[in-house]
């Protein structure tokens, strides 16, 4: 096994690791944060050319965007719910243009979109904790 396997490895297994113990909250998190990492890593494949490996990220990113989209709660979450529908939808459709037209702008809107629901994400991170709490624990 090579040193570039090693380590691929150990980072998949310290990834499932954080997902097993990770509360719903933060699951998102880590969707929104590696769809961010896709997009980063799929802009360095554009600057060298690597086609093939830009269209695997970006199609992995289409899916965690997708994940995100599905994980919406349509009943509880009303208007917050279809407007963040429609915003993943235009996010999806942007990557897809990103990689038939080989642009980064379209990497950095979609970036950008993704930075802000990410930190609007964060912020609701504590009031959204408390309400998935069994009654009676405190953490």
């Amino acid at each position: 096994m090579s040193a570039r396997s090693k380590v691929a490895a150990y980072q998949s297994t310290a990834v499932q690791g954080d997902v097993a113990a990770a509360d719903p909250h933060r699951l998102v998190a880590m969707l929104l944060d590696g769809a961010m990492q896709c997009l980063s890593t799929a802009r360095m494949c554009m600057e060298r050319g690597d086609i093939v490996r830009k269209a695997q990220l970006l199609h992995r990113c289409v899916h965690i965007i997708a994940e995100l989209n599905g994980s919406l709660d349509h009943k509880n979450g009303g208007e917050l719910a279809s407007n963040l529908a429609a915003l993943y939808e235009y996010m999806m459709r942007q990557v897809l243009r990103a990689n038939l037209e080989n642009k980064e702008s379209y990497l950095t809107e979609v970036m950008s979109l993704l930075g802000e629901v990410r930190s609007a994400w964060i912020a609701i991170g504590p009031e959204v904790r408390m309400l998935a709490q069994p009654p009676g624990r405190v953490e």
